[in-house]
């Protein structure tokens, strides 16, 4: 079996939450009332100490997590553009379309020779 970060990173996190619940349950039924002050305190900073390591590797994974996405997001976003600009270039606009898809019509030119009337009604001066 094949241990990539992220995959470590899990194990890492639930081995330390099941530590944390190990002393959790064995604090509580176990040692209750068998530890002297000063071992019942290290004994439950210990425990607090899994606790805390399993919620850093939760944010390290959530921030890996971001990471991967964003990164997934930007490749999808490039080949999409890369796959519509190929498929532009190699297809023939449809007929009576321009190259960027707005349509030919016949625009009635200004006949400048002739102060602003209009000039022939076909488009041609």
């Amino acid at each position: 079996m094949v241990l990539n970060s992220t995959t470590g990173r899990r194990w890492f996190g639930a081995l330390a939450l099941l530590g944390a619940l190990g002393m959790l349950l064995s604090g509580e039924t176990v040692f209750r009332g068998r530890l002297s002050k000063l071992e019942f305190v290290a004994y439950w900073l210990v425990c607090i100490g899994f606790t805390g390591l399993a919620m850093v590797a939760a944010f390290l994974d959530l921030r890996a997590l971001q990471r991967r996405i964003r990164q997934e997001q930007r490749e999808l976003i490039e080949r999409t553009l890369k796959e519509i600009e190929t498929e532009a270039r190699t297809k023939p606009p449809p007929l009576g379309q321009g190259p960027h898809g707005g349509t030919y019509s016949v625009q009635l030119q200004m006949d400048r020779n002739e102060h602003g009337s209009a000039g022939d009604r076909t488009g041609n001066r």
